[in-house]
């Protein structure tokens, strides 16, 4: 299991998101357990985002909402840890 890194633009994002529609929150706790667990489960359709944001990743928390996300090397615990970008509408993360 890999650790969750919070960033603050992301949980800017996250609390912004939940105002908006409150039962994302039970999707989006789902998502990042899952995001935890295993980063390429076939649920979240997890893939490798080109151009200006190449290096990053995303992932499904449903039909319009996305989670981006980074894979962060900590050389001091020698662990591959997931740096939580922002998460949002399709439309607005990318």
């Amino acid at each position: 299991m890999r650790k969750l890194i919070w960033t603050e633009p992301f949980k800017r994002a996250f609390r912004r998101t939940i105002q908006l529609k409150l039962e994302l929150q039970t999707k989006i706790q789902y998502t990042l357990e899952q995001l935890a667990e295993n980063p390429f489960h076939p649920t979240l359709h997890s893939h490798k985002l080109k151009g200006e944001l190449s290096g990053a990743w995303a992932c499904t928390v449903d039909y319009d909402n996305r989670i981006l996300f980074e894979f962060v090397y900590d050389h001091k615990t020698d662990e591959e840890k997931i740096s939580l970008l922002t998460i949002g509408k399709h439309d607005k993360v990318y």
